[in-house]
Parts: C-alpha cells; structure tokens; sequence
C-alpha cells in the first residue's frame, strides 16, 4: 500500500469555478492533485494533504465573500507520516488513524454576516436527512448533496438546500449544469 485516498476527481469543484470565471466573479481554486487543468482565469492554490487545505483555506478565508467547498477532503489521517519505507514483516499491522481537521466546520464558526459558505454532502445513506444536519451543524448557507455514484461522474442527481428553504432537486445533469444551479443560489442569497 502506498497511500490512502479517495476517488474524488474534482470535477464539481473545477465545474464551479468555471461557471464563476465564466459570470465574471474572480476565483481562487484550492485543489488537490487531479489531472484536470485548472480553469484559465483562475488563481491555484495546489496542496497535497488536508493540513495543506487548511492552512490554504484559512489564508485565502477573509478575502473571500463566498466560499465553496467541493472537495472531498479526507476525514482521517495518520498520527505520523514514515520518512522511510516500512520493510515487511510476518508480523500483522495495524493502522491508526486520526481525525482531521474540519475545515467547513472551521469556516462556518469563523465566517462573517457578509461570507456565503457553500458545502456538499456525500451520503449513501439517509441522504437529505442527513445533509440538513449537516447544513446547521456547519453554519452553511447552502449544502449541496448527492450520492457516491456520482463520484467520478460526469453527470449526477444533486439536491441543493439553503438554510431557509426547501429542497430543489435536479436529476442527472451534467457538472457544468450542476454548477451553474449552485452558482446561481449563491448570487441569489447575495
């Protein structure tokens, strides 16, 4: 084993900040490794490890009136990294995991009146029930949530909500699509 990842693309969060570059908004782009070129018109921010999205998103947070937080970070990670290979033994190993640091979470107690927090809901189970926890454990003004059958995917079933309304459902769009539906909630919460 060399790492642990998840399938996550970054196609909707490449979606979204195309839509904004293309409706004239100015966009910083955090974004993992992914072999998607980054959108002409945008500022990249590239990281590897959640620790690195974190320190991104936090130096980029005052400035921004909106942020969306499409990517799937991870939500554990090793307590240390080995500098070295780990030779193999007969022996069993064990993997010990910590949780990382919630940036949404984070974001949603550190926003201003004035900032629009975005976030997404991957769920197999219970979906909308659970992204509306998510929605007001995280301070969010809109969540976006969808099943993981649309990981990887170029088109998906996504279920948008903001904080004071119901539940908007658009059945297998495209991500382009998609992101224009969540960019245009967030000019109309503005």
């Amino acid at each position: 084993m060399r790492y642990i990842s998840n399938a996550s693309t970054g196609k909707m969060g490449y979606a979204i900040a195309r839509a904004a570059i293309k409706a004239g908004h100015s966009v910083t782009l955090i974004t993992a490794p992914t072999s998607l070129k980054p959108p002409k018109g945008a500022t990249v921010i590239d990281v590897v490890a959640s620790d690195e999205m974190f320190k991104a998103v936090k130096g980029e947070f005052a400035k921004c009136d909106t942020l969306v937080m499409a990517a799937a970070v991870s939500d554990y990670k090793p307590p240390k990294q080995s500098g070295t290979k780990l030779k193999k033994e007969q022996t069993v190993l064990s993997l010990t995991l910590k949780p990382t640091t919630d940036i949404l979470k984070w974001a949603g107690r550190n926003k201003t009146k004035d900032q629009t927090l975005v976030g997404f809901a991957l769920e197999d189970k219970n979906l909308l029930a659970n992204a509306e926890k998510k929605l007001k454990s995280k301070k969010l003004d809109i969540i976006v949530a969808n099943e993981p059958a649309a990981i990887g995917a170029d088109t998906s079933t996504i279920h948008i909500k903001t904080k004071t309304g119901d539940w908007t459902t658009y059945k297998t769009v495209s991500k382009t699509t998609s992101a224009k539906r969540i960019l245009n909630e967030i000019i109309r919460l503005q």
